[in-house]
């Protein structure tokens, strides 16, 4: 925990950062605490009538601060749907930082979810001639390497479940769940031989506590964990923890439809997250990582 002298030279040194990126003095007059992250403290800042959105971390965290901010600005850049402008991250005593805009946010209007649908719809239709992106970034805390490949299929294997696998037996995870996830991970082809995926812009980590509405019912995505991949991949997250409206899939599928092979292949997406969370989070997700193996392994046969 940040001592008290430290915690003055972080505010001083965040709120000089913002003038310099901003070119406009701001002077912070006024901070609150917010919640929902699992991961970093957040707080809503002020100076004047300037208002910014700030995440702090551990100092050692800056590259996961700079790998999001180039991600916001990468989203930002399709110009298909909204992400709150990152300003700037850096780092002061035992504390990194990341500021961006504050987004004001609301509860969305009766178009806001077919909104959310086509707008999503149009970042994927941003794409790149191969699959990761310039550089590593995280999903939650865990490192997420995103190395150009030109095969999918490597690409998932290698930088995507191989990873979580390993990690999760360094975590102490090993025996039934280890056997099935080679066996899974040397069949993935099974999963793709009637459907060729495409190097779509990916949110990355796109599930409900990630979108929202600002006050005038636009759509707003933020916590991004950007790569170029199989557009299914934010979908099926899109699955996860409860999922979205049904007026948010007619919206999506309508603009652009999904392959019949989606619904068995967003098991194998999802399972990339859960596993994630065993990593994160322990042992409350391992029955559920080995189950949605099992569910996929069945489709092997």
């Amino acid at each position: 925990m940040a001592t008290a002298v430290s915690l003055s030279v972080i505010w001083n040194s965040i709120a000089r950062a913002i003038s310099k990126a901003s070119s406009k003095p701001f002077v912070l007059d006024q901070k609150s605490t917010l919640s929902g992250g699992s991961i970093n403290h957040a707080y809503r800042i002020s100076g004047g009538n300037q208002h910014y959105f700030v995440k702090l971390n551990r100092a050692d965290n800056l590259a996961m601060f700079e790998a999001e901010m180039a991600g916001l600005h990468e989203l930002a850049a399709a110009q298909a749907i909204r992400v709150p402008q990152p300003i700037c991250t850096g780092a002061a005593a035992d504390q990194s930082w990341l500021v961006t805009e504050y987004i004001e946010l609301g509860n969305g209007r009766g178009e806001s979810a077919q909104c959310l649908g086509r707008q999503l719809a149009d970042l994927h239709r941003c794409q790149s001639e191969q699959f990761g992106w310039f550089r590593d970034n995280t999903i939650g805390s865990t490192p997420q390497h995103n190395t150009w490949t030109d095969d999918w299929l490597e690409f998932y294997r290698e930088q995507r479940l191989s990873v979580q696998f390993e990690l999760a037996a360094k975590n102490g995870f090993t025996g039934s769940l280890q056997h099935k996830g080679e066996r899974l991970m040397a069949n993935l082809g099974a999963f793709f031989s009637t459907y060729q995926a495409q190097p779509c812009l990916l949110h990355g980590d796109l599930w409900g506590g990630n979108c929202a509405f600002d006050v005038g019912g636009d759509p707003v995505i933020f916590d991004p964990a950007v790569y170029y991949g199989d557009r299914e991949a934010d979908m099926a997250m899109t699955e996860l923890f409860g999922g979205f409206s049904a007026h948010f899939y007619a919206a999506y599928t309508e603009a652009w439809p999904l392959d019949a092979g989606y619904a068995v292949r967003k098991t194998l997406y999802n399972l990339y997250h859960i596993l994630n969370h065993v990593n994160l989070f322990g042992a409350t997700y391992a029955a559920q990582a080995e189950a949605m193996t099992d569910r996929l392994l069945a489709e092997i046969g």
